[in-house]
């Protein structure tokens, strides 16, 4: 039990630090306040699909973190708080969906896309209340802050989301087994 426990840390401790890592692996970044296309949210995901939700919440929690430490754009405490921490965490929860269980006899698709999808908009939320209170100002003359801020952070989210449904899709169909906790046995056909 401990053995496993400690696993698990070291598997959420070096998924925090892919994620971090493949933050800096960004697609074309127009966005003048932050946001970006990476595919930070792929390690993250994975875990909480192989480990569960709570693995999956830590993991997000420890990058938004880690994001912090290697450069955030912090204008008030509840804002960096609701951004980082919170906003990577929440994308755990894409594990009540999806189990390692699921994988015992196909790649289970379609609840990968909810899981992720939901986990991206839980994180959508997120940025998208603290774009609405601390970045109003840079709405363009006319738009209001409502738009301007689910507009602005669709416009990176969603295309992240997509890649990272690919990927984790991919990485599904190809090493199933990679979902498994080691203790689970399964053949990859």
């Amino acid at each position: 039990m401990q053995n496993n426990r400690l696993l698990i840390m070291l598997e959420i401790a070096f998924m925090a630090g892919l994620s971090i890592i493949l933050s800096y692996i960004e697609f074309s970044a127009p966005w003048a306040m932050g946001g970006s296309i990476s595919l930070v949210m792929v390690p993250i995901f994975i875990i909480a699909f192989r480990r569960g939700w709570k693995a999956g919440m830590m993991t997000g929690f420890l990058t938004g973190i880690l994001q912090i430490l290697f450069g955030a754009i912090i204008v008030h405490p509840i804002q960096f708080i609701l951004e980082y921490p919170i906003a990577y965490a929440v994308l755990g929860l894409a594990g009540l969906f999806v189990s390692r269980n699921n994988f015992k006899h196909e790649v289970p698709v379609f609840l990968i896309i909810i899981g992720v999808a939901f986990g991206t908009l839980l994180r959508f939320i997120d940025h998208f209340s603290a774009g609405l209170v601390w970045f109003g100002e840079y709405a363009p003359d006319g738009v209001p802050v409502v738009t301007y801020s689910a507009v602005y952070n669709a416009s990176y989210l969603v295309p992240e989301m997509l890649i990272t449904i690919f990927v984790v899709i991919l990485i599904s169909k190809y090493r199933p087994q990679f979902f498994y906790d080691g203790r689970s046995v399964h053949s990859a056909a």
